[in-house]
């Protein structure tokens, strides 16, 4: 069945636009409310990231849920693993986040887990996609949700962070400096790494409602490299509005992404033997982090663009260790889903059992050269589906002789086929880049 609402992520869009509206979040609480009490007594537990809208969604979904006879958690500002740790640790049916994630505060959106803490079963979401389209009713009054609130939610899931590294650990002499995005780790993330004994220095930690992702953050890090090179500190940590995703800086004030993060946590797994299997990526993971893989032996798949496939590939695999480059890690040893903080403090545990600053620990994965060149296309027929097209991405992969690799994909937005070629020359990438480029340009005249 094909979903009317619910994308790969989840519902998101601009706040006031259809489906971002209080009418239509009242719906979706009594849906959800619908769906979830079949499966017998119901708690469902609310979160959200700091963004103006979010009181009013809240709101909106609980009146909604309650109506549904759905009993009703509200966290507050959480970070998104929080809400799915906690959804397991009160043994909720369902845990419901409002954020929009590394979006503006113009956007909006919610995400589900299931009491266990992972996504959605498909079914689960197909159900509630046809009660939304059904007509509203109330239960009878004695039937109808109760309202409470968790008031130690944020201690809850300060000590489950800290669990996820030895007991006893500390990060004493460790200067770290901190971009909360004026998103939902602001009161959490300063409080774990500074109870585990780290020098904090905070940024974006002073939520409006409206400075969410401004400017800040794992996706404007500029802030922080000035930060981390005035403060002399060891590195820097920046996470996005919700929590789910984390890039670092070094102390020279280079930017480590998610390819180089997911390495350093891989390698250290792989050296103490508690692995399991390999590492998922993306297409779009460098070439660097397969062959740096490949040079200790460990297995490396990729997975399609989206952390609930690098999940979805975890899990049929068996295997703890996946992420992309944006900074999404997963860390299924310890957690269920993607989670910024967790991922960093198995980074810096990393760098502690080696005795390594970020700038060294960095050094064994070479990122290869990547080329990216659009090419726009008319209608009809995809230029990917061509016979040269593919004869020519075949022999140009073939040439590179697996130490190299091509990816033609269409945009799921816009008439555009992405021509990316990885290489270890960057001047043979580029060049295969632009053969083929304009072999696609000549196809699709």
């Amino acid at each position: 069945m094909t979903r009317k609402y619910f994308g790969t992520d989840g519902i998101r869009g601009r706040v006031g636009e259809y489906p971002i509206t209080p009418d239509f979040m009242l719906k979706l609480g009594w849906a959800a409310g619908m769906a979830f009490r079949k499966m017998g007594a119901c708690k469902v537990l609310v979160g959200k990231d700091t963004r103006i809208s979010g009181y009013m969604f809240e709101s909106a979904l609980e009146a909604g849920l309650t109506s549904a006879g759905a009993d009703v958690m509200l966290l507050g500002p959480m970070p998104t693993p929080a809400i799915a740790y906690l959804s397991r640790t009160f043994q909720a049916e369902a845990g419901i986040v409002i954020s929009a994630s590394h979006n503006p505060h113009d956007d909006n959106g919610i995400k589900f887990f299931s009491g266990k803490g992972t996504k959605l079963p498909d079914e689960l979401e197909l159900m509630i996609e046809e009660l939304l389209d059904a007509p509203m009713t109330v239960v009878e009054s004695s039937k109808i949700g109760k309202v409470s609130r968790i008031n130690d939610a944020s201690g809850r899931y300060i000590e489950f962070c800290k669990s996820s590294v030895p007991t006893g650990t500390s990060f004493s002499g460790l200067k770290i400096v901190l971009d909360c995005a004026h998103g939902a780790t602001y009161k959490v993330a300063p409080s774990v790494f500074r109870e585990l004994g780290a020098d904090v220095v905070v940024l974006s930690a002073q939520p409006n409602g409206l400075n969410i992702n401004d400017n800040c953050g794992s996706t404007h890090m500029g802030q922080l490299q000035a930060a981390v090179l005035a403060e002399h500190a060891d590195l820097g940590i920046a996470f996005d509005g919700d929590g789910d995703r984390v890039l670092m800086v070094d102390h020279t004030g280079t930017i480590v992404d998610g390819d180089e993060l997911l390495f350093i946590i891989a390698r250290d797994l792989h050296e103490r033997g508690k692995l399991q299997g390999g590492v998922v990526g993306t297409l779009m993971s460098n070439l660097g982090l397969e062959l740096a893989l490949a040079d200790l032996g460990i297995p490396f798949v990729r997975a399609n663009v989206g952390d609930r496939y690098v999940i979805a590939d975890l899990l049929e695999r068996d295997w703890l260790v996946g992420g992309e480059n944006s900074g999404h890690i997963v860390c299924f040893n310890h957690t269920t889903t993607g989670d910024a903080i967790i991922a960093a403090l198995q980074v810096l545990m990393a760098l502690k059992t080696r005795s390594e600053g970020l700038a060294q620990a960095r050094q064994a994965l070479r990122k290869c050269p990547q080329v990216l060149i659009n090419v726009r296309f008319g209608g009809g027929a995809s230029p990917l589906d061509h016979p040269s097209v593919k004869e020519a991405s075949e022999r140009v992969t073939k040439a590179m002789a697996g130490r190299g690799r091509v990816l033609l994909r269409k945009s799921g937005t816009e008439p555009l086929v992405r021509v990316m070629v990885e290489g270890e020359d960057e001047t043979q990438v580029r060049g295969y880049a632009e053969e083929l480029a304009k072999l696609v340009t000549e196809v699709s005249a």
